[in-house]
C-alpha cells in the first residue's frame, strides 16, 4: 500500500533525532545488542545446577504373556570447577554486549558526520541561491536599460547581447543551484531513513559570525586528550584486547580439571501382565556423587589453542596502538584543517565585502556610462567568484569544526 507522504521542518539537533529513531541499521545493531544481552544472562546460569526428569516405559513378551513396564527419575547437575571458564565466559559475553554499546556510538557518530555534511551543503546551496536571485535580478534591470540604451544609440548591439548572454548565464546558475537543493535535500532524506517523496524544510541557524568557533576552540593536546579518551575505535580496540585476554583464560583452563557433582533419585512404575493383573516393582533409589575429568594429553590442541590465543592477545594490543596513533594523527590534523579553514573564512569575508561594493560602484558608473559593458561584466565575474569562494569557506570551516566536537564527544549544535 502507498504510503502518504509527509512534511517535515527540521533543524540539525531535529534530523539527528529523526535518523536515531528510524535508521534500519542502528535498529539492526540494536537487536544484534539484545541477542548479546541475552546471551549474558543465560551464561550467569551457568553457575546454577540444572535439573531433568525421565519417563520409561517398556513393553516386553515372555512366557508369561505380554507385559508393561516402567520408571520415573529425576537428576540434577551442577558444575563445581572448570578450570575458570565458566567465569571467564561470563565475564566475555558481558563484554561483547559493552563493545556492542560503543559500536553503536561509533555508528550514531558516523551518521551524524554524514548528515551534518549533508545540512551543511543545503544551508550552503541555499545562501549561494539568495545571492543568485540577487545578481539575476541586477541582470534583469541591467538588459532592460541595456535595451534603452541600445534602441538610443548610446551602446553597440554587441553590449547588449553581452548583456543578455550575462542574464541567462545568471539564470542558468539559479536553475542548477535549485536541482543541486533538491538534490541535497534527496541525500538527507536517504540519511534519514526518510521517504523520498516527504517534503523536507530544513531550520536555517544563524551563521552570520563564526569567529564563536575559534574562540570556543581548546588547545591542540587538550582536544587530542580529549578525542583518546572519548574515540569509540579506540575504546573498541580496547574491548578487543579485554576479550583476547579471556579467550587466553579460557584456553588455559583447558589444562585443569573440571569437577561436577550430581544427584538422582528414581523408582519402578506400575506394571501390568497379559492377564491384566498390575502391581508396583522396585522401590525408590536415590544417589549423589562428585566426578573429576582429568586431562592427560589432548595431542597438543590444548597447547596449539592456548599459544594461537596469545597470539592473537598480542595482534589486539598491536591494532590497539594503531588505531591510538591513527586517531591522534586524525585529531591533530583535523585541528589544523580548522584553524586553516577559519583563516580562508576570514580572508574571503573581506574578499566578498570588497567585490560586492565595488560590484554596486561600477554598477552605478554604467548607469552613467562611465564604464564598458565589458568592464561591468568582469566586475560582476569577480564578485560571483568572491561569493563563491566566501560560502564555501564559510561552510567548509562549520564542517571541520563541527567534525571536531565529534571527534571530542560534545553534541553538535548549530
Amino acid at each position: 500500500m502507498a504510503q502518504e507522504s509527509q512534511s517535515y521542518r527540521f533543524s540539525l539537533e531535529e534530523c539527528l533525532r529523526f535518523a536515531v529513531a528510524n535508521s534500519y541499521e542502528r535498529k539492526s545493531m540494536e537487536l544484534t545488542g539484545k541477542s548479546l544481552e541475552t546471551t549474558y544472562e543465560q551464561s550467569k546460569q551457568q553457575r546454577l545446577p540444572n535439573l531433568s526428569a525421565s519417563i520409561g516405559q517398556n513393553l516386553s513378551n515372555n512366557e508369561n504373556g505380554w507385559s508393561t513396564s516402567g520408571n520415573v527419575g529425576v537428576g540434577s547437575s551442577v558444575t563445581i570447577y572448570q578450570g575458570g571458564n565458566i567465569n571467564n565466559t561470563i565475564e566475555q559475553s558481558r563484554l561483547n554486549v559493552e563493545r556492542n554499546e560503543v559500536q553503536l556510538e561509533r555508528y550514531d557518530n558516523q551518521l551524524a558526520t554524514q548528515i551534518l555534511q549533508s545540512f551543511l551543503t543545503i544551508l550552503g546551496n541555499q545562501e549561494l541561491l539568495n545571492y543568485q536571485l540577487e545578481v539575476l535580478n541586477t541582470s534583469r534591470e541591467q538588459v532592460k536599460q541595456g535595451r534603452v540604451r541600445h534602441n538610443v544609440g548610446t551602446i553597440l548591439e554587441s553590449d547588449l547581447l553581452l548583456l543578455e548572454a550575462q542574464y541567462y548565464s545568471d539564470s542558468n546558475n539559479v536553475v542548477d543551484t535549485r536541482i543541486n537543493i533538491e538534490n541535497n535535500l534527496l541525500d538527507l532524506k536517504v540519511l534519514l531513513s526518510m521517504n523520498p517523496t516527504d517534503n523536507l524544510e530544513i531550520v536555517t541557524p544563524n551563521t552570520d559570525n563564526l569567529d564563536d568557533l575559534k574562540d570556543s576552540l581548546p588547545s591542540e593536546e587538550e582536544t587530542v586528550n580529549l578525542a583518546m579518551e572519548y574515540m569509540p575505535d579506540l575504546r573498541m580496540s580496547h574491548y578487543d584486547i579485554r576479550l583476547a585476554e579471556k579467550s587466553v583464560d579460557m584456553a588455559r583452563g583447558n589444562y585443569f580439571p573440571s569437577i561436577s557433582a550430581n544427584a538422582n533419585v528414581g523408582m519402578g512404575v506400575l506394571s501390568f501382565d497379559s492377564d491384566g493383573n498390575s502391581k508396583w516393582y522396585g522401590k525408590p533409589t536415590e544417589s549423589a556423587g562428585i566426578s573429576m575429568s582429568i586431562p592427560i594429553y589432548s595431542r597438543g590442541q590444548t597447547k596449539a589453542n592456548v599459544k594461537k590465543s596469545r597470539i592473537a592477545l598480542e595482534q589486539a594490543q598491536l591494532d590497539y596502538e594503531q588505531s591510538a596513533l591513527a586517531v591522534r594523527q586524525t585529531v591533530v590534523q583535523a585541528y589544523r584543517n580548522v584553524i586553516s579553514a577559519y583563516n580562508a573564512y576570514k580572508v574571503s569575508q573581506v574578499k566578498e565585502n570588497a567585490y560586492s561594493k565595488s560590484f554596486n560602484a561600477y554598477n552605478i558608473q554604467y548607469q552613467y556610462g562611465a564604464i564598458t559593458t565589458v568592464e561591468l561584466l568582469q566586475q560582476q565575474n569577480n564578485y560571483l567568484n568572491a561569493l563563491n569562494s566566501y560560502i564555501q569557506n564559510k561552510y567548509s570551516l562549520l564542517m571541520k569544526r563541527k567534525i571536531l566536537d565529534v571527534y571530542m564527544g560534545k553534541q553538535i549544535e548549530l
